[in-house]
């Protein structure tokens, strides 16, 4: 397979050349360039601007791509682009072939059913997958207590807490991340298993657990037929996260009162100050120190930039990616330090706005969380190896360099 992806990568480059000559073949590749950098510039100017200025640069991001297929059309070439493609999406494709390794699956086990189990459930959550599932109802049939959030001033946390005093044996929620996170907190804290239950809009939590997204119900099965896994929690001041801290432009866009109506609509007219202007925060990441980015992320370990999925939740570590005016930053940690000379900072913690005060410490908690879920669940995809060409060119061309050695040695004809 690794051979096969740099045939397939020569054979695209050899075709253009073929076809269009070098000066054609420059010519092609400075037309795509130019036209995928217009297309990023003006997709930029449309974030970080208002009014005319960002429809224009709209109208130009859309236009790059149609001006630049025109050009090719003219030329002749449109189907020596195609062929293109496809040879280097063949490339690709036996590159990530050739490099996947095994994926080790998370350490689980076996434990007894919980006997008090105790469900904390939104029925507004995920435009009402509550309701839609009978989740209450199944979960009482199933021998569980449901509490039902009734309004947003209910406090969850304490509600936990108090379900743990009266003997609950496990704590789960069918919600939000956000509320995922505060009864994971509790959980971890009193050392009782957690059940996720993805009732939620987005479910980053649940996916990234490997369970089924499509089926809420399918969740409840872990009371009866369930295993334990340990994975890790992300702690920012005295709050837990499950997901991710979000700091700059994305906090900013969460904390306004019209972001829950109107989420796209809030971060157009949000993005421009929070984009262009002068960003207050300093991230330092061991020892190393960031000024002004203006948007930072920082995770319950790392996501993956190709997939944006976390492949494990139990490897101890922090994900950070920082943006700036100049630099992006992507690193792995255990902690970092979020400060500003405010007296409060904006964070989206999960999705919800909180604030906190400067400096804003992130740190990992390693296997803090007992999560139960279904013995029969769709598992965590396996993402594809990101490409490492060196890698794949030693595994190309070192065997055969050993095939060729051997033979020279024994004797034998290099070919029959």
């Amino acid at each position: 397979m690794a051979l096969l992806a740099f045939v397939a990568a020569a054979a695209a480059v050899v075709l253009v050349l073929a076809v269009a000559g070098i000066g054609g073949s420059l010519a092609l590749l400075l037309t795509g360039v130019a036209g995928g950098a217009v297309m990023l510039l003006a997709a930029w100017w449309f974030l970080s601007h208002r009014g005319v200025a960002r429809w224009a640069a709209g109208c130009l991001a859309v236009l790059a791509p149609v001006v630049v297929a025109v050009l090719f059309a003219r030329a002749r070439l449109v189907g020596v682009v195609v062929v293109f493609g496809l040879l280097w999406w063949a490339a690709i494709a036996a590159a990530r072939r050739a490099l996947a390794v095994p994926v080790p699956e998370p350490v689980t086990e076996r434990t007894a059913a919980p006997r008090h189990p105790y469900l904390i459930m939104n029925p507004r959550s995920g435009g009402g997958k509550v309701g839609r599932f009978r989740l209450a109802e199944r979960a009482r049939a199933l021998g569980a207590e449901v509490f039902l959030l009734d309004g947003s001033t209910v406090d969850v946390a304490e509600v936990a807490r108090r379900a743990v005093r009266d003997g609950a044996d496990l704590l789960g929620v069918a919600g939000g991340d956000g509320t995922q996170a505060l009864v994971a907190g509790v959980a971890a804290e009193h050392g009782v298993p957690f059940l996720v239950i993805s009732a939620g809009t987005r479910n980053h939590f649940a996916l990234d657990l490997g369970l089924d997204l499509t089926d809420p119900a399918a969740g409840l099965d872990a009371l009866t037929d369930g295993e334990e896994v340990r994975v890790d929690l992300g702690r920012i001041g005295d709050r837990t996260f499950v997901n991710n801290a979000s700091f700059g432009a994305y906090a900013t866009v969460v904390h306004s009162p019209r972001y829950r109506d109107a989420k796209v609509g809030t971060a157009l007219d949000l993005l421009p100050d929070a984009l262009t202007g002068r960003s207050p925060l300093r991230l330092t990441v061991d020892g190393a120190t960031l000024d002004g980015p203006h948007a930072v992320l920082i995770s319950n370990n790392a996501y993956r930039l190709d997939s944006g999925q976390r492949p494990r939740l139990d490897r101890a570590e922090l994900g950070v990616l920082a943006a700036g005016r100049r630099r992006v930053v992507v690193r792995t940690t255990r902690d970092a330090v979020v400060d500003a000379d405010l007296p409060e900072i904006p964070v989206g913690v999960d999705g919800e706005a909180l604030t906190f005060a400067p400096p804003v410490r992130c740190v990992t908690v390693p296997g803090a969380l007992r999560v139960r879920v279904p013995r029969q669940r769709p598992g965590v995809p396996v993402p594809p190896p990101q490409l490492d060409w060196r890698r794949l060119r030693h595994l190309a061309f070192g065997r055969v360099t050993q095939a060729l050695d051997g033979a020279a040695v024994s004797g034998e004809p290099l070919a029959a």
